[in-house]
């Protein structure tokens, strides 16, 4: 395995962008070759012209942009179509997450001992922000209810830091537009049957007034797309 494809949706976030950009290629991920995929899913804050006048080269990136705002969902399936590498994680493109903990979520893949690696928030062994009670339960309880249909163990599926051998991830079709793509891609990933491993990762949580963007309402998005993927597609 050689090359990492970091696949990156955004939408509004010229507050961060840069930040996030610089950070992903600075940090050292198993010696990959960092490949970086950027869809704007129809960014109306100045974000589109950030990316316009972009360097790509510098970035070794693709960027492409979507004319309207459809969802996380959709950016990551223009990405996925798009993303040439022998592994793929995803990085959104807030300051939530930190990527110079890369090399820890890579090295089971790369050592040949997982398939699929999740980034965990929820173990308690990494600095995670004290906030939001409501969320923590909203995903302890979407965890639990995967685990319950999906016979797994995982701690935190709503995580962004997924990173996948590629042929597993290349593989799915991903329908869900929203949020729902977090369950969806889950669902999907262990009717595989793969190695599936978590790694404990920081959290560094934004609030509603710093730019986040799930609510309640992809809670419930969550739900149906974590019942109907049991039995579907």
């Amino acid at each position: 395995m050689k090359t990492l494809s970091i696949l990156i949706p955004v939408f509004n976030e010229t507050k961060t962008l840069i930040q996030v950009l610089d950070a992903v290629m600075a940090a050292e991920s198993q010696g990959l070759t960092k490949e970086l995929i950027i869809v704007d899913d129809g960014s109306t804050d100045g974000t589109r012209e950030i990316l316009s006048s972009l360097d790509a080269r510098v970035y070794n990136a693709k960027i492409y942009f979507h004319d309207k705002n459809m969802g996380k969902g959709a950016a990551l399936r223009t990405a996925q179509q798009n993303a040439t590498g022998d592994i793929i994680m995803i990085q959104d493109a807030d300051l939530e997450y930190d990527p110079r903990e890369y090399n820890e979520l890579l090295k089971p893949i790369l050592e040949g001992k997982a398939d699929v690696v999740y980034g965990s928030r929820l173990t308690g062994s990494k600095p995670a922000r004290a906030f939001k009670f409501t969320h923590l339960m909203g995903n302890k309880f979407l965890s639990m209810l995967t685990n319950i249909l999906y016979d797994s163990t995982l701690t935190d599926m709503e995580t962004c830091y997924k990173v996948f051998k590629a042929e597993y991830f290349k593989n799915i079709q991903i329908r869900s537009n929203r949020f729902d793509f977090e369950p969806e891609i889950t669902a999907k990933i262990l009717k595989q049957n793969v190695r599936f491993y978590e790694m404990p990762i920081s959290y560094y949580g934004r609030d509603y007034s710093e730019g986040k963007k799930i609510t309640w309402r992809d809670g419930f998005a969550a739900i149906a797309a974590l019942v109907k993927y049991r039995f579907v597609d």
